[in-house]
């Protein structure tokens, strides 16, 4: 896969020792609800780790159309920030106990 294949996230693609890019690695396919695909790749803008979208199937004909993929996105991120990726998506959500109170008031 090039890094030409697909959309390239906001933040910028890190390169090796050499120059290189790194390669991409497969992270995740995000179904085909807006939502969903909008606040992931968010998410990733957020703490600033690039991707690489690819749409299966018809999905980037999809996109032109409707203004999404409907069979969704797969989603591509440098192979040296996968893990981070991965731990930063399958986080546990914890709410501040400040913001807890001021609900229950």
């Amino acid at each position: 896969m090039t890094l030409t294949n697909g959309e390239l996230g906001r933040a910028k693609w890190p390169n090796d020792e050499t120059g290189e890019p790194i390669p991409p690695v497969y992270l995740t396919h995000i179904g085909g609800k807006p939502m969903e695909q909008d606040m992931t790749l968010a998410l990733l803008d957020a703490y600033g780790i690039p991707y690489v979208e690819q749409y299966p199937n018809n999905g980037l004909f999809g996109k032109l159309l409707t203004g999404y993929p409907p069979s969704g996105v797969e989603v591509f991120v440098p192979e040296t920030m996968l893990e981070d990726a991965q731990n930063i998506l399958n986080a546990e959500i914890i709410e501040d106990d400040d913001e807890q109170g001021e609900e229950q008031d």
